[in-house]
């Protein structure tokens, strides 16, 4: 059963290794939108990450003999996806991780007061999130928006396993400090104004 689902795309898989442009174009239009989203969540430039998602892509296929159907196609492309932006990264040392991409699900009964709390909170957290070392925040992004886990992380990293999961639990245990300096701090504020 997991083999069907790892090889979902085998077909057009096989004619791209042929050289099918066709058959690259509908991987393209499967995959360029999660790759684009991937890519603009750690490098947080728009022109960049589709610049990243383009060269990705072509050096997916390029590099399509060498995928062995260990893991979907789709997250062999993350990966591809992943490193080069990390690479993006590391070449110019800036600010990263924009979560403004995440999606928040609210309940239907939601009312209008709770939803500005939400949307106060997650403001809140993302500001936190862009104040947080590159190192963190790259560890959180890979691990809580991607959904990598650390033995992933720690292969794209080039670190141990236990090296990512200290790093997450630092990043998690600062990002939750720094969350709450912020909320006594607006606590403090409005005391004073009222």
């Amino acid at each position: 059963m997991k083999n069907d689902k790892i090889n979902i795309h085998q077909s057009l898989i096989d004619r791209c290794r042929k050289g099918d442009k066709k058959a690259q174009f509908e991987i393209y239009k499967l995959y360029y939108k999660a790759m684009y989203n991937a890519s603009f969540r750690i490098v947080q430039d728009s022109l960049e990450a589709e610049d990243i998602m383009q060269e990705s892509f072509l050096s997916a296929f390029e590099k399509l003999h060498t995928y062995k159907n260990e893991v979907s196609f789709g997250a062999w492309l993350k990966r591809i996806v992943v490193n080069n932006s990390l690479d993006a990264i590391r070449k110019r040392k800036a600010e990263l991780v924009d979560i403004d991409n995440t999606v928040i699900e609210i309940e239907e009964d939601i009312t209008d007061t709770d939803y500005e709390a939400v949307k106060n909170k997650a403001a809140l957290i993302k500001e936190t999130i862009n104040q947080l070392a590159d190192g963190y925040r790259i560890i959180l992004n890979l691990y809580l928006i991607e959904g990598y886990d650390h033995e992933e992380i720690s292969e794209i990293m080039n670190i141990s396993s236990s090296t990512s999961r200290s790093q997450y639990a630092r990043a998690r245990k600062k990002l939750l400090e720094l969350l709450s300096q912020k909320q006594e701090t607006n606590s403090q504020s409005s005391v004073l104004y009222n």
